[in-house]
């Protein structure tokens, strides 16, 4: 099979490995990146579920459910970086369009909450 038949075939499997590849590259560089966005006055945004906030969390983190979110953007300030989190990254990547089409532009998707633990 030459390489075009095989992407042809295979393009969603390969379509699925990219992105997972992105999120973790995206979430490797907002690690790198926490220490100097916390200097910044960052906000640590969990968005998963009140339950699953309080079974574990990461320190320094507040917890807005992504349900919430709409409702709840006076809590966060737009004049300093955000950093959303959640179980898989998914719901906190939903948090940032969210975020961004309310004006927030300084916003970063960490991904999983244990990940603040790491920096």
């Amino acid at each position: 099979m030459d390489l075009s038949g095989f992407i042809q075939n295979y393009w969603p499997f390969l379509a699925l490995g990219l992105w997972f590849a992105y999120k973790w590259w995206n979430s490797s560089r907002v690690v790198a990146m926490l220490p100097a966005l916390k200097e910044r006055g960052a906000s640590l945004v969990d968005v998963r579920s009140a339950a699953e906030f309080a079974s574990a969390n990461a320190p320094g983190t507040i917890n807005i459910p992504l349900q919430e979110l709409g409702s709840r953007l006076a809590e966060i300030s737009k004049d300093k970086p955000v950093v959303l989190c959640c179980a898989s990254g998914t719901r906190s990547g939903m948090a940032k369009m969210v975020l961004k089409k309310n004006g927030y532009r300084d916003v970063y998707n960490i991904g999983t909450w244990s990940k603040f633990l790491a920096s």
